[in-house]
């Protein structure tokens, strides 16, 4: 195409919508620099043997903001490049319906809104832009600040009280003793008052028989 064509292509396209007949991919996407990005624009309507050229808005950083010419696939003399385009950095192949565009060693310069587009009589159809941001150091995502889950309180059965003063079994084992005293004591006094009531019945017998 003659450059005054890619103009005039540039100027439509800047109030021209993208349309759902080229479906591309993806909508946005940030790479960090001298990375590679790989876009798909697919015909849904269109021949197999539909040219695809791929445009591209130059926007911030760079200081030339404008519409240029990349580079699109023709069967018989493979990939044609735009002007000022570096071969090395881009590649453009087919596949089926789709037109594959591969940007490698990607620069904040190539920062910008890439379009395909197709040629039709006498209409033109583009793809709705892939969004290229190319940065040095890629943002970071914050992670979220994890809650310290609060410990369960547990209950603990109440400590059994520990009564004062001596203990059950030494109470009991005094009581024991006690009571053997006591019968031992019984046993005697009875014993001894047995031997007092005989030692009188034989002292009256004796008495009786004189």
């Amino acid at each position: 195409m003659q450059p005054g064509l890619w103009l005039l292509l540039a100027t439509q396209l800047a109030a021209l919508r993208g349309s759902s007949v080229l479906q591309q991919a993806p909508g946005s996407v940030m790479v960090q620099t001298n990375g590679m990005v790989i876009m798909s624009c697919e015909a849904k309507t269109s021949p197999t043997s539909t040219r695809i050229y791929w445009l591209r808005h130059r926007q911030a950083p760079s200081p030339d903001s404008r519409y240029e010419c990349l580079a699109y696939w023709d069967p018989i003399k493979g990939i044609v490049y735009g002007q000022e385009v570096e071969p090395e950095k881009l590649t453009v192949f087919p596949d089926a319906t789709r037109s594959i565009l591969n940007l490698t060693s990607v620069k904040p310069a190539d920062s910008g809104i890439y379009f395909c587009m197709t040629v039709g009589s006498p209409e033109l159809t583009f793809g709705k832009g892939t969004r290229l941001s190319v940065v040095d150091v890629l943002p970071t995502t914050a992670q979220p600040t994890k809650k310290p889950t609060p410990r369960k309180k547990m209950c603990r059965p109440p400590s059994p009280v520990t009564p004062k003063g001596p203990s059950c079994g030494l109470l009991t084992l005094g009581l024991l003793v006690a009571g053997v005293l006591v019968l031992l004591v019984s046993l005697g006094v009875a014993i001894h008052l047995y031997r007092l009531k005989r030692r009188a019945r034989l002292r009256l017998l004796k008495q009786l028989y004189k």
